[in-house]
């Protein structure tokens, strides 16, 4: 229950709930204040989530304490909150997410100063060459006018390493960015790449790049935090180091496409369900002790045998 439910189920009264968040917003800036970098300020980090929250009704239903771990997130990260697609609070049912979007990725090697990158979409009446191998090369021949995100086929990215002899380059067709999705969303359709999908298109191929660039502590993080937002977990960062939240499963890398992977830790209940069904027949021919039937029978016998072993009594007779 949020905190504006919590006070008008007490109350009676219904509040604002913009009017609620901001007095949370106020109270958590001294512990903002700390973890942000020189270059950003609690007061604006806390204008931007006000902001994003009172235009967006789905996140006035998120925990107040979620927007703020995400807000604490974006801000470690040095990206601001909807700010030229720098990132996003990205709700998941009552819980806030901060996804970074493709140009706080860019921004962020940008500010490194060792390489740039850049990430774009091809439309359905584009012509484009494509040369991949020791001399990488992508060519768009033509501009377009189409700007509906279900006319896109391929999304790209392109990465310079400083004084690289040539660049990195990612290609993928709307139909493997489809499956990339599929197989790492965790949330179903309240997944952000179903509001924004040109932004999704973009930030998947340049997430690849990225792996191949010089990566700064923030880039790493942001990538991090990147991967986990893919599955609707959040996270938080402490002493620049990224922790998951989920505490269901421990996490791998894949080799393949550089995702991380949740694998989750195993259901003792499961187990117990999949041991064979042992009979009660051989529980019992494996107990030291007899069965039932097996003692009546030694009973008997030892009733049997000591009936055997007792003396004849001799008749007497009276003598006339």
């Amino acid at each position: 229950m949020s905190i504006a439910e919590l006070k008008a189920a007490a109350t009676g009264k219904k509040e604002n709930p913009v009017a609620v968040f901001s007095g949370f917003m106020d109270k958590f800036k001294p512990q903002l204040a700390l973890a942000l970098p020189k270059h950003l300020t609690a007061d604006r980090m806390a204008r931007l989530a006000l902001t994003a929250f009172s235009t967006s009704e789905k996140l006035q239903s998120c925990d107040p304490k979620t927007i703020a771990a995400s807000i604490m997130t974006a801000g470690q990260l040095g990206l601001e909150v909807g700010v030229n697609g720098a990132g996003y609070l990205v709700p998941y049912g009552r819980t806030c997410t901060f996804v970074p979007g493709w140009k706080g990725l860019v921004d962020l090697v940008a500010r490194s100063g060792r390489g740039t990158v850049f990430t774009g979409v091809i439309f359905k009446d584009q012509e484009y060459t494509f040369t991949d191998g020791a001399r990488r090369d992508l060519i768009i021949h033509n501009e377009t006018d189409l700007e509906d995100p279900l006319d896109i086929t391929h999304a790209y990215a392109i990465g310079w390493v400083k004084d690289a002899a040539m660049p990195v380059i990612e290609l993928w067709r709307v139909s493997k960015i489809t499956k990339h999705r599929d197989k790492y969303n965790k949330v179903g359709k309240a997944h952000y790449s179903y509001r924004d999908w040109e932004m999704y298109c973009r930030k998947v191929p340049l997430l690849q790049v990225l792996k191949y660039m010089p990566c700064s502590v923030e880039m790493s993080n942001a990538i991090a935090v990147s991967h986990a937002s893919e599955s609707g977990r959040g996270v938080t960062i402490e002493n620049g180091i990224v922790i998951d939240n989920d505490t269901h499963g421990t996490e791998s890398i894949d080799t393949t496409t550089g995702e991380i992977i949740t694998e989750k830790k195993t259901d003792t209940k499961k187990i117990e369900q999949d041991k064979p069904e042992i009979k009660s027949e051989e529980i019992q021919a494996k107990s030291d002790d007899p069965s039932p039937e097996e003692q009546e029978a030694i009973r008997q016998q030892l009733v049997d045998d000591a009936q055997q072993d007792k003396p004849r009594q001799r008749k007497s007779y009276d003598l006339e």
